[in-house]
C-alpha cells in the first residue's frame, strides 16, 4: 500500500503541471491527499507498531527525526527550482523523485518491517469479540477526540500565527523567523522525549505534551507586551508537538491493544486529521467573533479539555483492568 500510493501520488504531481481547469486541479489534489494517507506517517508507524509492539516507540522516533527535517529540506529545493525554471518544473522533479527514487526506497523499508514482524503475528491470538468492535468503545473515542482537539489547536495556532504575531505587533521579521523555527523545535523535542524515555512513562509523556501546548498558547499571549516570550513559546509549542506525533500511536497501541492495529490507528487518524483540516476555518470563526483575544484563551480550553478526555481513557482502562 505504502509503495503502490507513493507511485500514484507521484504520478499526481506530474498530472498536477498539466492542470488547465480549476476542477482538475481540486481532483489532482483530492488524490493525492490520498496518496498521503496512505504514505506518511499514519501508516508507517501503524506497520511499525504491529511488526515491533512495545518496542516501537524508538524506531518510531528515529523515523520523526529524519523526516523532521523534510520541510528543511524541500522548501529550499523546491523554492530555487520555481525560481530558475518554473513551478511546473519543480513539482515534475518531485513527481519524477517520487516514482524512481522515493518508491523504491519505501518498497525495501517496509517489506523489511514486514517481514520482522511475521514471526510475532503468527503468536497472537484471533482478535476477541471486544476487539472487533473498537468504534463501539469509549475508550477509543476519548482517544480520537482528546487527540483530536490536539490537532485543531495545533492548527489554528500555525496557520493564524502570523496574523496574531501582526495583531501583537511583532515585526514581520521577526513572526517568520519563529514560525521557521517551530520544526527544529519538534526534532529537540523528540530528542528531549528520546533522552528520558526511561525515567518517564509513555503516560506522563502524553500528559507533559497537552499541559506544554496550553503553556505555550499562554506565553503567545503574553509575547504582545514581552515579546521574548516568543521564544518561550516556540519551544514549547514545536517541542509538544514533536512528541504528539510519536506518542499518539504508542499510547492507542497500550489503551486499544494491537491487534487490527492499522485499523484503529487509521479511526484515530479520520479524527485528527480531520481536526487539522476543520482547524483554519475554526479558527477564523472565533475570529471573526471575538478576534485573537477570544481565539487564544480558547486553545488553552482545547487543551485542558483533550487533556481531560486522555485521562477518562486511562482511567477507564484501568478500571476494566481491575
Amino acid at each position: 500500500m505504502m509503495t503502490t500510493a507513493t507511485l500514484v501520488g507521484g504520478c499526481c504531481l506530474l498530472l498536477l503541471t498539466q492542470v488547465e481547469y480549476r476542477w482538475q486541479f481540486y481532483l489532482i489534489w483530492g488524490l493525492i491527499g490520498v496518496c498521503m494517507s496512505g504514505s506518511l506517517y499514519e501508516p508507517c508507524f501503524a506497520l511499525i507498531t504491529r511488526a515491533r509492539g512495545a518496542e516501537a516507540k524508538r524506531s518510531i522516533i528515529f523515523v520523526t527525526l529524519v523526516a523532521g527535517f523534510a520541510g528543511s529540506v524541500s522548501f529550499p529545493v523546491a523554492h530555487s527550482l520555481a525560481s530558475a525554471f518554473g513551478w511546473r518544473s519543480a513539482v515534475m522533479f518531485f513527481g519524477v523523485t517520487a516514482i524512481l527514487v522515493v518508491a523504491p526506497i519505501m518498497w525495501l523499508g517496509a517489506s523489511a518491517v514486514e517481514r520482522a514482524g511475521v514471526h510475532r503475528h503468527s503468536e497472537i491470538s484471533h482478535l476477541s469479540l471486544a476487539e472487533r468492535s473498537f468504534l463501539q468503545s469509549p475508550v477509543f473515542w476519548c482517544l480520537a477526540l482528546g487527540f483530536g482537539l490536539g490537532a485543531v489547536m495545533h492548527g489554528i495556532t500555525l496557520h493564524h500565527l502570523l496574523p496574531i504575531l501582526d495583531e501583537r505587533e511583532i515585526h514581520p521579521e521577526v513572526a517568520v523567523i519563529a514560525i521557521s523555527f517551530i520544526g527544529p523545535m519538534q526534532v529537540a523535542g523528540r530528542l528531549a522525549m528520546m533522552a528520558a524515555e526511561r525515567h518517564v512513562s509513555n503516560h506522563g509523556i502524553a500528559v507533559t505534551c497537552f499541559v506544554l501546548m496550553a503553556a505555550s498558547i499562554l506565553l503567545l499571549i503574553g509575547a504582545g507586551t514581552t515579546p521574548v516570550l516568543l521564544v518561550g513559546f516556540v519551544i514549547l509549542f514545536g517541542g509538544a508537538y514533536g512528541m504528539v506525533s510519536i506518542i499518539r500511536p504508542v499510547i492507542a497501541r497500550e489503551l486499544l491493544g494491537e491487534r487490527q492495529f492499522g485499523a484503529k490507528s487509521g479511526a484515530l487518524a479520520l479524527v485528527y486529521l480531520a481536526g487539522s483540516a476543520a482547524a483554519p476555518f475554526l479558527g477564523s470563526l472565533g475570529w471573526s467573533w471575538g478576534g485573537y483575544g477570544l481565539v487564544l484563551p480558547s486553545l488553552m480550553l482545547l487543551a485542558a479539555l483533550g487533556l481531560g478526555l486522555y485521562l477518562l481513557a486511562q482511567q477507564m482502562v484501568k478500571i476494566k483492568q481491575h
